[in-house]
Parts: C-alpha cells; structure tokens; sequence
C-alpha cells in the first residue's frame, strides 16, 4: 500500500509517539514492580519488627513473672497472669510463624510454641503451694530460661535475615535499574536507527529530483526520474518526468533549426565573393566561409571556436575585431592586410653556400566591416566581419 508524503510523515510522528508511550509504561512496569516489591518488603519486615517487639515485651514480662514466682512473695494470682502471658504470647508467636517459610526460623518458632505449650500444661495442673513443695516451681523457671534462650536464637537469626534482606533489596533495585537501563540503550539505538532511515526515505526522493534538476541545467535532456509511489512526489516526478521528454524534443527541434539555418547561411556566405568571418563577444572564432580559409590559408580546426588571438588570424583582422569589440558599435572600412610569409634557399655567389631566407608577400589587401550582432547581454554579442578588396560605400 501507497501513502502519501504527508500520510508518511503522520505516520512516521505516530511511530515516534507509540514508541515514547511505550518507554514511558515500559519505565513505569519497572518502577511499579519495584515498588510493590519495596513495599511487599517493608510491609513484612513492618508487621515483623512489630510482632518481634510484641514478643519481647512478653518475654520480658514472662521472664519478670518467672522471677517472682521463684521468690517466697508470689500469690495465686501470679499464676494466672503468668498463664495470661503465656496465651499472648502464644498467639504471637502463631502470627509470627506465619510470615516467615525459612525452615530453620519455623522450627525454633515451633520450639518457643512447644515451651510455650509445655508451661502453660504445667500451669494448669499445679498450684503455687504444690509447685513449692514438689519442685514445680524450678520446672517453671527451667520453661522460662529455656523460651527465653529459643527467643535470644531466633533473634540472632532474625539479624542475618535482616541483612538477607536488605541485600535482596538492593538486588532488586540493581537488577531494576539494569533492565532500565538496557531498554533506555534499545530506545536510544532503535531511534537513532529511525531518525537514519526515516529522513533517508524521505529525503531520497527530493534527492532525485534535485539531481535531474542539475543535469538540466547542464542542458543534458538524457535523464529521467524513477520514483514508483504514488503520492505527491510520484506525482511531482512524472510530470517533471513529462517536462523534460517535452524540452528534450524542443531541444532536438531547435538544435535541427539551427543546423537548418546554418546550412543556409553557410551557403549564402559561401556564394558571395567577400571573406566572412564570425566572432562572439569573447573573442571566439564562431565561422569563416570558405573563400577567408582559401585566402588565409587555414584548416577548420586551426581556428574554430578558440579564440582570435590564439589563432595565426593576421594582425589587421584582430585590430579591426578589437576595436569593434571596444566600442561595441559598427567599425566600417578598417584598412586591411593579410601577408603571407614565403621560404626559399638562395646561394651565397661570394661563399658558394645554401641560405635559407624568408619574405612577406601580401596576397589580400583590402578592407573590413564590422556588424554587431546585438544579443539581451553584450556578452552574447556576436561580430560579423566581411573583409573585401574594395571600400564599402
């Protein structure tokens, strides 16, 4: 399918903008996802510090209460709020078990929970006076010490699951930045990709186009501009495309007048009986008829198009263009002289020797008149000159 040169560009800026939204919720994904992670995490370590701290204080008041029931001062009610303690401390620890799957952490969890148990049956089946006299009250302490050194390892191990995660935090937003990072890199490549391509198709065209206008203007009609989309610049190339095959053809017509023309006048200049010569505004030689190649004894390609002074064109003909081209005006019967320089061997009498020696002889004398040619430009002047052996009246 075809698009237009503004449908491309539409579409080329629609590109752009889907490829920004997609970095934009591509970035967004990333940073979401580390967000809910970040929060996912804190929310536990949250609820655990809290219920740690929970389990502390009971602890803590478990470990007060154990005390005191070792000493002489304690009461009945003692034992109930030791075993009050202890259904806290219970369910707290229940609610901790819940957070955590490492199995070295459950197992001391479920070891505090089997303490925990254990005190609160001996609790329920004793009373202060017969833990006293039966020894109950150094089984008590003995649960107590023992729920307390389970509590001290599990805080230890508590400590490296902090530093565990932490570092899974900073894995997380490593590995986050990382995958943002490479998509920043795809997006920057992949644009600089599109922003080479897209002009470049673009611009190709134009290219063409501008090409072909240059070899016109070099007057080679031999070129032509393929472009197969139909759009505006496919439209734009046929009918530069028509243009050119139709100044072509004027330009074969016109080069085939001028041939015509030539012809005729070269016949003309060629049936009088005066010397013609041509010159332009540059002081190039444009035609000399017959008759002046005769009288000068010159070759075509000795003379044409290259310029009078560089030519053996005799003197008083040059005079004669020179002036006319200085005054850009009509120069009539300039004096002229066309000598013809002769060899010949001559023996010295006295020597006995071959000498060579040379002498001018005038073959033509006459006179010239000037016609300018006017043109739009003065450089695009031409100068016509007939040279004839009487005066022009």
């Amino acid at each position: 399918m075809n698009l237009s040169l503004k449908r491309r560009i539409a579409a080329s800026f629609a590109f752009a903008n889907v490829m920004v939204l997609l970095i934009g919720f591509t970035v967004f994904y990333y940073l979401n996802s580390l967000n809910k992670q970040i929060v996912s995490i804190t929310s536990n370590t949250n609820q655990i510090s809290l219920l740690t701290d929970e389990i502390r204080i009971s602890a803590v008041s478990i470990l007060k209460m154990q005390k005191k029931i070792l000493t002489q001062s304690a009461k009945e009610k003692d034992l109930d709020n030791l075993n009050a303690l202890l259904n806290s401390f219970h369910s707290q620890l229940k609610n901790l078990d819940d957070f955590y799957t490492e199995v070295q952490i459950k197992s001391i969890i479920s070891k505090m929970i089997g303490y925990v148990d254990a005190l609160k049956t001996l609790l329920s089946k004793v009373s202060l006076k017969n833990t006293r006299d039966n020894g109950g009250v150094s089984a008590i302490g003995e649960l107590a010490d023992k729920i307390l050194e389970a509590f001290s390892e599990f805080q230890d191990i508590q400590y490296y699951q902090n530093v565990k995660r932490d570092k899974e935090l900073e894995d997380i937003i490593g590995d986050t930045r990382r995958y943002m990072l490479i998509v920043l890199i795809i997006t920057f490549l992949f644009t600089i990709l599109l922003s080479l391509v897209i002009p470049g198709k673009i611009a190709l065209p134009f290219k063409k186009i501008n090409d072909a206008v240059r070899e016109l203007q070099d007057c080679n009609f031999d070129v032509s501009i393929y472009y197969d989309q139909d759009d505006e610049i496919g439209e734009l190339a046929r009918e530069l495309n028509k243009m050119i095959f139709s100044m072509k053809n004027f330009e074969e017509l016109r080069t085939d007048r001028i041939s015509v023309e030539h012809r005729k006048f070269d016949i003309l200049a060629n049936m009088i009986k005066k010397n013609v010569l041509i010159a332009n505004a540059q002081g190039e030689l444009i035609y000399l008829n017959n008759k002046l190649y005769t009288t000068l004894n010159l070759d075509t390609d000795s003379v044409l198009n290259k310029n009078i002074n560089d030519t053996r064109i005799p003197e008083s003909i040059k005079a004669a263009y020179d002036l006319a081209l200085k005054r850009r005006s009509k120069i009539e019967n300039a004096e002229i002289s066309i000598k013809e320089v002769k060899k010949y061997d001559e023996v010295n009498e006295e020597t006995g020797e071959t000498e060579h020696r040379e002498e001018e002889e005038v073959v033509f004398e006459g006179y010239a008149n000037v016609i300018p040619i006017r043109a739009k430009e003065s450089s695009l002047d031409y100068y016509l000159m007939v040279i004839s052996s009487e005066a022009f009246s």
